[in-house]
C-alpha cells in the first residue's frame, strides 16, 4: 500500500482515485452487513425451530427474518417512502377554519 508521503513527486493523485476507493469500500461494508445479517437470521430460524419444535414459531421467525433482510437491502427505498410519506404528510394536516366555529378550549363541544 502506498502512501501519499512515499509517492513520487511527479506523481498526481486525483479525487477520482479517492472516490473510487470510497466507493468500492461502501460497496464492500455493505455486502459484509448484508452477509452477516443473513447469516444471523439463519441462526435466528434455526434457534427459534430447536427452542420450540413448533413449525408456526419457525415461520414467524422466518418471516420476520426476511422482512429485516429485505429492509436492510432496500434501505434507499425505505429512505425515500419515508420522507416522502413525512412531507406529505405535513402538508396534509393543516386545518383552516372559516366561520363562527367554537373555540378549542371547550366552548359548544363537550366531549364525553
Amino acid at each position: 500500500m502506498h502512501t501519499l508521503a512515499a509517492a513520487a513527486p511527479d506523481h498526481v493523485v486525483l479525487a477520482g482515485d479517492v472516490l473510487d476507493w470510497a466507493n468500492t469500500k461502501t460497496g464492500q461494508v455493505r455486502t459484509l452487513v448484508l452477509t452477516v445479517a443473513t447469516l444471523m437470521a439463519i441462526i435466528a430460524v434455526l434457534m427459534a425451530w430447536w427452542k420450540t419444535r413448533s413449525f408456526v414459531g419457525t415461520l414467524v421467525a422466518f418471516v420476520l427474518a426476511a422482512l429485516v433482510l429485505w429492509g436492510i437491502s432496500n434501505l434507499n427505498v425505505l429512505k425515500t417512502k419515508v420522507g416522502s410519506e413525512v412531507n406529505d404528510g405535513a402538508a396534509a394536516s393543516v386545518v383552516h377554519v372559516a366561520g363562527d366555529a367554537p373555540a378549542l378550549a371547550g366552548e359548544g363541544w363537550r366531549v364525553s
